[in-house]
């Protein structure tokens, strides 16, 4: 835990309903143990989304959709979500997601690695969302990087894993030290990018939020 869980619970209790659709996702996903964005996380995805009304939108890490659904409903009208997926037993749960949302037409759902599907990738996104295997998101950056537009966002989540983060490799679980250091090495790699600023963000589990200049 990297915030009091008093203060999450008070931030929390401000927050509006979402859709009845993304609401009913949530449930769903949180009855099945499926990791999806914290509400911290999702009311600072929101707010950037209404501040830069991005039109082309990359998210690496589908899950069941809950995020790419709650994004859809921020966006400008005729803007267009790209997202990830390759875990095949949550693509069938995305896929109807998306349809009991109406979103088939604002989304497309792209099934695989990830680290593939970046480097077949050509069109600039003017956000990019990252939500997908921690130890992974060293080795998409060189791809993300060239897919982020001038002027763009890259907001990455669950970047300080409950805190873990600023602990020694010995402190962490073994099963978890290489999933540490990677993650240091790319927080080390977005602060000193030149091409980028970042701002690392303690809420939820961790957001770094960088725009590439």
């Amino acid at each position: 835990m990297i915030t009091n869980e008093r203060m999450i619970a008070y931030i929390n209790s401000l927050e509006s309903p979402e859709s009845p659709i993304c609401e009913m996702i949530r449930k769903e996903a949180l009855a099945e143990m499926v990791p999806i964005i914290r509400n911290e996380t999702a009311s600072l995805l929101k707010f950037f989304i209404r501040l830069t009304k991005p039109m082309h939108i990359l998210e690496v890490g589908t899950a069941v959709g809950y995020s790419a659904i709650l994004m859809s409903e921020y966006m400008p009208e005729e803007a267009h979500i790209t997202t990830i997926e390759k875990y095949e037993p949550r693509i069938p749960i995305a896929k109807e997601n998306f349809h009991r949302a109406g979103k088939e037409n604002a989304i497309t759902l792209l099934e695989g690695d990830a680290a593939e599907i970046l480097r077949s990738l050509e069109e600039s996104y003017d956000l990019i969302f990252m939500d997908a295997a921690k130890g992974q998101y060293i080795h998409f950056f060189p791809d993300v990087m060239r897919l982020l537009a001038s002027g763009g966002l890259l907001i990455s989540d669950n970047i300080l894993q409950d805190g873990d983060i600023i602990e020694s490799r010995f402190a962490v679980t073994r099963r978890n030290r290489t999933i540490h250091s990677r993650m240091r090495e790319y927080l080390y790699t977005l602060k000193h990018t030149p091409e980028l600023q970042t701002a690392i963000i303690p809420i939820g589990d961790g957001v770094a939020v960088s725009t590439k200049q």
